[in-house]
């Protein structure tokens, strides 16, 4: 859409063109809002329809995930295959990054043939998929046939077809007149149902129909596994497929709280968490300069940063805590070393150990959601100093989802700007804004910044910055005024809808992997205005999603055709999602 691509266009500085008389940081925002404002009221004037449902590969992780339950295993079957990149709304489960190269067909074979064979020589495993053999009152293929049948329907998480067992049995039965026993020859076909485009894809039956449609029970079962547990669906969700039953509202709410308790669960925030944050790249491309902080950060304190923000995610979601908690709380997850480096003095008795576990934080911790976690503040951190720049912009992206626009060209950095007298980074930071084409961006981006200059590089409180006290006022655009973490924390939940905006869209991105239409941020509105109804809770902002008509309807033939509202269905829909 024009108008869309003219809104970008001008949010990133890129027009008004180059000789053209630029526009204000304020006169720039205010068209991007009227702009996005106005194409939203239009898209969801007629209704939501559901998006495109593409073809998509199974990413690294799912890969691994799935084998591993499929098999019954505990090995990473896919850590040979190559990285998956970001897509959609940034995460690496986008099916707009998830092609298959060539590379990928050589690793899948392998990956199969190593994961059958440790599945060969585990019990468990054995006990889970070789369900037949031969016996006197059952012959070689007849017990092939009943494994296939069995194991393709967990593979390719719905039940196979006559034709489709038929393929695979005949992998069986050319491998025994090879003179392959029946295990071996049993072991062959399962590793084509292993490399079949049905297991490594995601692939839902098409929709015909000119009108949207609802899901079958097994594809809804499909995404709703993939969304919280990034894996295949369990026997639960399985036996509902088959009776027909999921699509009712009622179990599809009992489902979603079941599966954010289950173990499986912390996968799910792992993954969501760190590419939401970037916390991921934590230990990666990003570290603290060894010089300045080794030998104190070392591997036991780097994982205890890196897990904090991914377990409190965690507890919010199976303890169906308030979404809130995100921005301030009273608890926090930390082991005996975190504790150490926050240097908080925890009751005695909570007891800390190496392993994490949820404590409340005692009275001024400066602690409490996640802006006072140590991961935040290393991501947002260069590796020998903090950025109120990179921090600014981090809680602008991650937290609040308003980016500011790149930076122009041939903006000098802030090293060149640095003179003798200046002492303090807020100092040279004030020098580099007198520069008009830099202050319009950086007015919006520093002061949330300055907010956490009271953390180090590593996190740790501090209340001086080169031998100044630190200075962490900091004044918004609009005139807000504030000192200090705690003071920030209050305006980011004066914010509260932005936020709950930017989650609800990443999230929701997330689960159907891929980008959201405009059409979806209705959406997400609706989602939004669901969640202050209900106290924010963390159920809510999930169960929302998977009942939502991008989630549990397919797109039909005709464009642009929308369902009824999904909380005030017809009685036709009624009877076929409750049936």
């Amino acid at each position: 859409m024009k108008w869309a691509r003219m809104m970008v266009r001008v949010r990133d500085s890129e027009m008004p063109p180059k000789g053209a008389p630029a526009l204000s940081a304020k006169a720039r925002e205010s068209f991007v809002n009227w702009v996005d404002t106005t194409l939203r009221t239009a898209a969801c004037a007629d209704g939501i329809s559901p998006g495109r449902a593409p073809l998509r590969r199974l990413n690294r992780a799912e890969y691994a995930a799935t084998v591993r339950d499929l098999l019954n295993i505990h090995i990473n079957a896919g850590h040979a295959l190559p990285a998956d990149g970001a897509g959609g709304e940034g995460f690496d489960n986008a099916a707009e990054t998830l092609f298959l190269s060539p590379i990928h067909a050589e690793k899948y074979l392998e990956a199969a043939r190593s994961a059958l064979e440790y599945a060969s020589t585990d019990t468990r495993a054995r006990n889970r998929f070789l369900i037949a053999a031969p016996t006197a009152d059952m012959t070689a293929t007849d017990a092939a046939r009943k494994v296939l049948s069995r194991f393709v329907e967990k593979a390719f998480r719905r039940p196979g077809e006559a034709a489709e067992i038929d393929r695979f049995l005949a992998l069986f039965e050319a491998a025994q007149k090879r003179g392959d026993d029946y295990e071996r020859a049993l072991f062959y076909s399962l590793q084509g149902v292993l490399l079949s485009p049905q297991f490594l894809f995601r692939v839902e039956a098409a929709n015909a129909n000119a009108e949207p449609r609802l899901l079958d029970d097994y594809a809804l079962a499909t995404r709703l596994s993939y969304f919280l547990w990034g894996s295949m669906p369990d026997d639960t969700l399985f036996d509902l497929a088959s009776k027909g039953t999921l699509q009712n509202e009622a179990i599809l709410r009992a489902q979603v709280a079941r599966m954010l308790k289950d173990v499986k669960a912390f996968e799910f925030a792992e993954r969501f968490v760190e590419q939401w944050l970037n916390t991921r790249e934590l230990g990666r491309d990003i570290k603290p300069d060894p010089r300045l902080f080794a030998p104190y950060y070392d591997a036991e304190i780097q994982s205890a940063i890196r897990y904090e923000p991914i377990l409190f995610f965690q507890e919010v979601m199976a303890s169906d805590l308030s979404l809130l908690n995100l921005l301030d709380s009273p608890f926090t997850i930390l082991t005996n070393r975190l504790a150490r480096h926050y240097e908080l003095k925890i009751a005695p008795d909570q007891k800390l150990s190496q392993q994490p576990k949820k404590i409340m934080l005692p009275e001024g911790s400066h602690r409490g959601g996640l802006t006072g976690m140590a991961a935040i503040l290393a991501v947002s951190s260069l590796p020998t100093r903090t950025s109120p720049v990179l921090r600014g912009k981090w809680i602008l992206e991650a937290m609040l989802g308003t980016p500011a626009p790149p930076p122009p060209p041939n903006v000098p950095p802030l090293k060149d700007h640095e003179g003798a007298a200046p002492q303090t980074l807020r100092e040279r930071l004030e020098l580099h804004r007198q520069n008009a084409v830099c202050a319009g961006c950086h007015n919006k981006i520093d002061p949330m910044g300055f907010g956490l200059e009271n953390y180090d590089v590593l996190g740790r409180w501090r209340t001086e910055d080169g031998g100044k006290a630190v200075d962490s006022k900091g004044e918004l655009p609009d005139g807000t005024v504030f000192d200090g973490p705690e003071q920030l924390k209050n305006v980011l939940l004066a914010r509260k809808d932005l936020f709950l905006r930017n989650l609800a869209s990443k999230l929701l991105g997330y689960a159907l992997g891929r980008g959201l239409t405009l059409e979806e941020y209705c959406t997400v509105d609706r989602i939004v205005e669901e969640l202050g109804k209900r106290s924010y809770s963390a159920h809510a902002l999930v169960s929302e999603i998977v009942l939502s008509v991008p989630f549990r309807y397919q797109e039909g033939t005709a464009p642009n055709r929308p369902v009824p509202d999904y909380h005030q269905k017809n009685e036709s829909q009624r009877s076929v999602a409750e049936r």
